[in-house]
């Protein structure tokens, strides 16, 4: 039985799994299992091997290799489960994850690597004021669980230093590098980047995306006009934010979709056209018809590109009209010169100076099926005609106007948070770039808007977008003017006195809003709760001055108070398992047995295993093995501590192994 020690406690070494990857395509790059960077070099094509010493383009600030190396440093923590916390705790796909985002991040290295389709965040804003990400580079975890009282100790914690000099960029900087370096893997091959920013980070943020992502990958930014400019700005009033786009690999994600988003209003000018259009009967005429539609659709609050949808047609479909102008600057040629002749006149129309955007063959189609609109007369020159059933989508534009907030609705959820994002604005968002079924990551999850929307257009849209929140308990304080209704409400509701508490309920009260009003919704609105903490597994710590006392201490090792549930999902982070995939559990000879993914994992955590169990306890594990038939090999995972010698443990693996189980471990 082979032993294994879920990584010493910690998550996925990033570094070694780097140089695993490289080693596989440059093995000649390596001696005596270290890189030969000037090898290296030359594999990749440069013939001088020069070293260029420190200086090259990019952004550079201090601190900033400390930043990644924090990002490649393991952690040493887990996710503790809370179904008392959660909602519909054995069915639902969603998570809600309490803890420092940097550590968390590493711990779901393993189970999301390539899965999440879009990572949506709004990370604090650099004020200049006090941060409250201090990484301490040197700690890691540590950091996380003096805060919140998990560890004694053993001084003040402090933030970051204000500064006014001009490293005032550095503390942000170095806070939100290593936690998108980290956030990136986990993007699916087709995944997008979206973050909120205003214009103290805007030109930093970009650059480190550039650098991460690749400026190949950068789809643009798209300013959120706000609609209300800052009454107390000194300088010219800003009235707007950034959300910054990068896709994980654009070439990947343009084979296969296209960036528009669909015409928010089209469903309603459609069934607006109809009715006005059935008035025909009624002796209105087809000017009528369009005096009318055109007079609504001006009072509407339309997007450009629906609004230029103005006219209806004689069989009431509702269309525009397009230039039909050759769009490159190079002449076309010859036959994309030849004129159309007006319908009523005979006469020549004019050509564009270029040529028509169609060849001949192509603009002989488009008369016969009457997708060509001429003018009054042949002075005009004639233009392609589009149906607005045919295009339900648009191009997202560089400009999203959007005023307001969600105070009202809030309050009417009863839940006080300062300045979150709207609900409306940040569902647009998420429609623009996925589909019908995906992960959505908000790592700075505030009040959770993110996961209301997702609520919101899985209800609407009938879609099934599964959400992770991430949100550091971040004490509120009764003192500061912006958090004292947080505070109060918490106190009021029984809970601690903290953002994530907040962010929690809100997502709660949400959910029993949307079924309220929808009784017959069967969707998922429930979520998984799980909290950071240290490591289920003690750390080995030898006092050599009492080595027997630690021998004995570690037999041992699992932490104090942890249950087998705890460790259970330790095992699903540490080999790579979704926390949402199903687990049950029977009795086998009076020793719990869990299945998970459908028998792709067994696990028996029992502390006490002995001759007599091993015979029932591996022929019912094999039993159940054989109703699931996983499609791939199982594992199945004991704890080492449990068996009351080597015998039974071999024997055990033994009779396993007999029957198929090929991979069985202790831990």
């Amino acid at each position: 039985m082979e032993k294994v020690e879920l990584q010493d406690g910690q998550s996925t070494d990033i570094v070694k799994d780097n140089i695993e990857k490289l080693k596989d395509i440059f093995p000649e790059a390596f001696a005596e299992g270290k890189v030969n960077f000037d090898t290296l070099k030359q594999l990749l094509g440069d013939k001088k091997v020069i070293e260029e010493g420190e200086e090259k383009f990019g952004l550079n600030w201090h601190g900033k290799k400390r930043a990644l190396q924090i990002g490649l440093t393991p952690s040493a923590g887990t996710l503790l489960p809370c179904p008392e916390e959660s909602v519909d705790w054995d069915t639902t796909k969603n998570i809600f994850i309490e803890g420092d985002n940097l550590e968390t991040l590493k711990l779901l290295q393993k189970s999301y690597a390539n899965k999440v389709k879009m990572i949506y965040i709004d990370p604090p804003y650099n004020t200049e004021s006090d941060f409250i990400y201090p990484d301490k580079y040197k700690e890691g975890l540590d950091t996380y669980l003096f805060y919140t009282g998990q560890k004694d100790k053993n001084g003040e914690w402090t933030t970051s230093n204000k500064e006014k000099t001009g490293r005032k960029h550095t503390n942000w900087l170095n806070m939100i590098l290593p936690r998108i370096k980290l956030a990136k893997s986990l993007l699916s091959k087709d995944g997008i980047f979206v973050s909120h920013v205003d214009e103290h980070e805007f030109t930093n943020l970009n650059c480190i995306l550039e650098e991460l992502f690749g400026a190949e990958n950068n789809l643009g930014p798209i300013i959120w006009d706000k609609k209300n400019p800052k009454g107390d700005s000194t300088k010219i009033a800003v009235q707007h934010e950034y959300l910054l786009i990068y896709a994980k690999d654009y070439d990947f994600l343009k084979s296969i979709s296209e960036l528009k988003r669909s015409k928010e209003n089209a469903k309603a000018m459609l069934s607006k056209a109809k009715n006005i259009f059935n008035k025909l009967n009624q002796s209105y005429d087809l000017d009528d018809v369009n005096k009318e539609y055109r007079d609504w659709l001006k009072k509407q609050n339309v997007s450009g590109g629906e609004a230029a949808y103005k006219y209806i047609d004689s069989k009431g479909f509702i269309y525009r009209t397009v230039s039909m102008a050759w769009p490159n600057k190079q002449e076309a040629p010859a036959e994309y010169f030849i004129p159309l002749k007006h319908p009523v006149t005979d006469v020549n129309c004019p050509v564009p100076e270029r040529g028509w955007r169609n060849p001949l063959k192509t603009m002989n189609e488009l008369l016969a099926k009457n997708l060509i609109i001429f003018g009054e007369s042949e002075l005009k020159q004639p233009e392609r005609k589009y149906f607005l059933h045919e295009n339900m989508k648009e191009n997202i534009p560089s400009v999203l106007p959007f005023g307001g907030s969600d105070d009202a609705l809030l309050k009417n959820l009863g839940i006080p948070f300062d300045n979150p994002k709207p609900v409306k604005f940040c569902k647009n968002i998420i429609n623009y770039f996925t589909g019908d079924n995906s992960i959505i990551l908000d790592f700075f999850a505030g009040s959770s808007t993110t996961a209301h929307a997702c609520y919101e257009l899985n209800k609407e849209l009938g879609s099934n977008h599964k959400f992770i929140m991430i949100q550091l308990p971040e004490k509120l304080d009764l003192k500061k003017k912006e958090q004292k209704a947080a505070y109060t409400f918490c106190i009021k509701s029984d809970l601690d006195t903290n953002i994530s508490e907040v962010s929690k309920e809100r997502i709660r009260r949400a959910a029993i809003k949307i079924k309220e009003e929808n009784p017959d919704y069967k969707g998922d609105l429930g979520f998984k709760v799980f909290k950071l903490a240290q490591s289920n597994i003690k750390a080995w710590n030898p006092d050599k001055a009492d080595i027997e006392e630690t021998l004995e201490q570690n037999v041992e090792h699992i932490i104090l108070g942890r249950t087998e549930q705890d460790v259970l999902f330790e095992l699903l982070l540490k080999r790579g398992v979704d926390l949402t995939t199903p687990i049950e559990n029977r009795k086998v000879n009076d020793k719990t047995v869990y299945s998970i993914g459908y028998g792709v994992l067994f696990a028996c955590l029992d502390k006490s295993i002995d001759r007599d169990d091993v015979e029932d306890l591996s022929l019912g594990i094999i039993e159940w093995y054989k109703e699931l038939k996983p499609d791939t090999d199982s594992h199945v995972f004991f704890l080492d501590s449990a068996f009351t010698d080597d015998v039974v443990k071999t024997n055990m693996a033994a009779i396993l192994e007999q029957n198929g189980i090929k991979h069985v471990k202790s831990l």
